[in-house]
């Protein structure tokens, strides 16, 4: 098992600074009949849920006239005459003003990691930094301030308004000097720079390989036909997700592996350790600027675990325990590679995947590449519609011949029961060139109260699974299926909202709550019922995956647990060990030695796998914890559905109407002790890694406000 790189990737200028691993089938694969049943043709003059074709120029106009929309409408809430203020012409003003805004940006920011024209999609990426500009001017505007603390909320709604539009203002320094504020303003606006150059460079990187038939011997004939032959019979390999995962898992060739890890760990080294370093030591002046110690302190207020030290009091609770599973894992592959070379004294970084490919198929029998010929992407497509339509009373419409910036997307309207559309969801799940390289939801147009209706939430997941073939179409493994129902629970979470307000709403929630709704979803795929549903060989749909077979898949599930949260846990120490110095900080040693603490060993010499860590120059940074974190809170839902069935309907209108829906209209634990009918606890984390943790070291995850 490999570390996840899903994500959300949230808008780094939405008002509250709040996901890789998840199509389109070429016209002769084969398409799931009840998906053609369910379709809907997108008729000529329609409108669009958002605008999905640009000229040259076009994005940048977009965005430069939606600014000077904004302002124009904030100033006039700034002029307004005191004994005229109202909540609803200030508030209730601001919150429309912000999400027209973000409505009309957010759509523009995601052709930057999508849109197939690279001219149009530097475009893109441009609009996402002075977007990013833009809020931090408004969120330090001190005559906007002075408006909105003024006014008195009248009921619990508008009292949940104004507190985090207020929070979001002082967190911006509106508390501090003119001169202060200004310092933070001018540093602000440099790092949405760095960060937006940084997320920029790994769009645009195009690092390959070049390697021999004989050096990807045991790489499926499937995989090969990803790459691209030479004119001398070699093939071209890229870092994109389905060539690395391919060559990382079943090339027999120790060399290849091992030159794939170095590459794939280095990509973008030389501009973006540079930019990260830079950003960091800018983080720490604009944080003790705005009066924190610690840039991490700075994030972590406000957010559920509310402290630094409880984070890190979280993680280190977990070091021990996992560093023993750990080991336990490392001396199993040992042995299989001894079996293999007899010389071997330890299991390298490059060869973890692929031993423990070997291990599934000694220990449970089966093979991925056997497994994979039963999820066809449709298929699963199609049972993961079906379950959410089971779970929250929802269904799925694809919506043909509708405009999309690729060929290979997929629009699909959400409707409720009574068929009304309550949400659009895009699917571009393919890799091409300059496209975002792993996997993510991305907001487009927010849920909300709008001109007496509730709005339409647009979103999209973007993924990269390999793409369909002349003979067959696009095959996902379980670790695919599993992050395409992770990235289906955001979606869920932003379009199922109701809140109220466009800033409060979908996944607009504490930083590390917001992974909680994507980890609980993802279990649904273990479960025996539903692997089976969603299954159906590619020549027949009706061939289900035979339930030996299953079971031998969800039993295997448990090969690599260690590794993986052992590389997640290095990820979040080494995320908050950079957010906690006070001092310029070499980004690849502190990666060196807490990979080493928590593994055993140093990295390959040479890498520098922080100018890859895109989490942290996309709205993780001392934010990363929040994958562990939110594990602790979705584990404990996921039971509460045990005890009751998968599937329960009227569990499922629960969970949808008491976490989903609400946006952030309620804190975190607010929520889930509606829902659990008690504060959740950790232990159904460490059960599920089968870890024991002191119950002192335990307590540190149960947090209340």
């Amino acid at each position: 098992m490999h570390t996840p790189d899903y994500r959300i990737r949230f808008s780094r200028f939405s008002w509250l600074i709040v996901l890789i691993v998840v199509g389109l089938l070429t016209a002769g694969s084969l398409r799931n009949t009840r998906q053609e049943d369910a379709a809907d043709v997108f008729v000529p003059g329609e409108k669009s849920p958002i605008q999905t074709h640009y000229s040259p120029g076009e994005i940048t106009e977009l965005s430069a006239a939606a600014e000077e929309t904004a302002n124009a409408s904030l100033s006039t809430i700034a002029e307004i005459p005191a004994d005229e203020c109202t909540f609803d012409n200030t508030l209730i003003a601001f919150d429309r003003i912000m999400t027209d805004y973000a409505d009309a940006v957010c759509p523009l920011v995601l052709m930057g990691s999508v849109y197939p024209d690279a001219e149009i999609a530097a475009e893109g990426m441009s609009c996402e930094e002075s977007a990013a500009v833009f809020d931090t001017r408004v969120y330090t505007r001190r005559d906007l301030y002075d408006v909105l603390r003024e006014q008195t909320p009248r009921n619990t709604e508008e009292s949940r308004l104004y507190t985090l539009t207020i929070r979001a203002f002082e967190k911006n320094g509106l508390k501090l000097s003119e001169e202060s504020l200004t310092k933070v303003r001018e540093m602000k606006t440099t790092l949405s720079g760095l960060e937006t150059r940084y997320s920029a460079n790994l769009n645009n990187d195009n690092t390959t390989l070049e390697f021999t038939g004989d050096e990807l011997a045991g790489i499926s004939p499937a995989s090969m036909a990803m790459f691209s032959p030479t004119p001398q019979g070699t093939y071209l390999v890229t870092m994109k997700y389905p060539d690395y995962i391919a060559v990382m898992t079943y090339a027999k060739n120790c060399g290849t592996r091992m030159r794939m890890y170095e590459a794939y760990n280095n990509r973008q080294a030389d501009t973006n350790t540079a930019l990260l370093e830079e950003a960091i030591v800018l983080r720490q002046k604009i944080a003790r600027e705005l009066g924190y110690s610690t840039w991490a302190d700075y994030r972590i207020d406000g957010r559920m675990a509310e402290k630094t030290g409880t984070v890190m009091a979280f993680l280190t609770a977990m070091q021990e325990p996992l560093q023993e599973k750990y080991r336990d894992e490392m001396a199993d592959l040992l042995a299989i590679k001894q079996s293999m070379d007899p010389t071997a004294t330890a299991v390298d970084a490059w060869d973890v995947i692929y031993l423990q490919e070997i291990q599934k198929k000694q220990q449970y029998a089966y093979d991925e590449e056997e497994v994979r010929e039963y999820f066809p992407v449709d298929t699963v497509l199609q049972g993961l519609f079906d379950t959410c339509g089971t779970l929250f009373g929802i269904r799925f419409t694809e919506m043909t011949n509708a405009p999309v910036w690729s060929p290979d997307v997929r629009l699909y309207a959400v409707k409720n029961l009574t068929n009304d559309t309550i949400g659009y969801m895009y699917l571009d799940l393919y890799p091409r060139e300059g496209k975002y390289g792993h996997f993510c939801a991305a907001e487009a147009i927010s849920g909300r109260q709008k001109d007496g209706a509730y709005s339409v939430p647009v979103m999209a997941i973007i993924g990269n699974f390999h793409k369909p073939e002349d003979d067959r179409p696009s095959l996902l493994t379980i670790n695919e299926i599993e992050t395409l129902f992770h990235e289906t629970g955001h979606a869920m979470h932003y379009l199922l909202t109701t809140a109220p307000y466009g800033t409060l709403s979908g996944f607009s929630v504490e930083w590390d709550f917001v992974e909680t709704p994507s980890q609980t979803l993802e279990e649904w795929v273990w479960d025996p019922e539903v692997l089976a549903s969603i299954s159906g060989h590619y020549t027949n749909s009706s061939e289900k995956i035979p339930a030996d077979l299953r079971d031998r898949v969800i039993a295997a599930r448990n090969v690599g647990t260690g590794a993986l949260y052992s590389r997640l846990l290095v990820n979040s120490l080494e995320d908050m060990r950079f957010h906690t110095a006070t001092e310029p900080v070499d980004v690849t040693e502190v990666w060196y030695r807490t990979h080493e603490e928590v593994m055993g060993t140093r990295p390959l010499p040479g890498t520098h796998q922080p100018a890859s860590f895109g989490h942290l120059m996309g709205g993780y940074d001392a934010g990363y914890y929040g994958y562990l974190w939110s594990k602790v809170y979705a584990l404990s839902i996921v039971d509460a559905f045990r005890e009751n069935g998968m599937t329960n309907p009227t569990l499922g209108m629960k969970f949808r109407d008491e976490i989903l829906s609400q946006g952030n209209m309620e804190d975190g634990m607010v929520l889930l002790e509606h829902f659990l009918g008690r504060e959740p606890g950790p232990e159904a984390l460490y059960e599920h890694l089968n870890i024991s943790v002191s119950p002192e070291a335990a307590d540190v995850v149960i947090t209340k406000k």
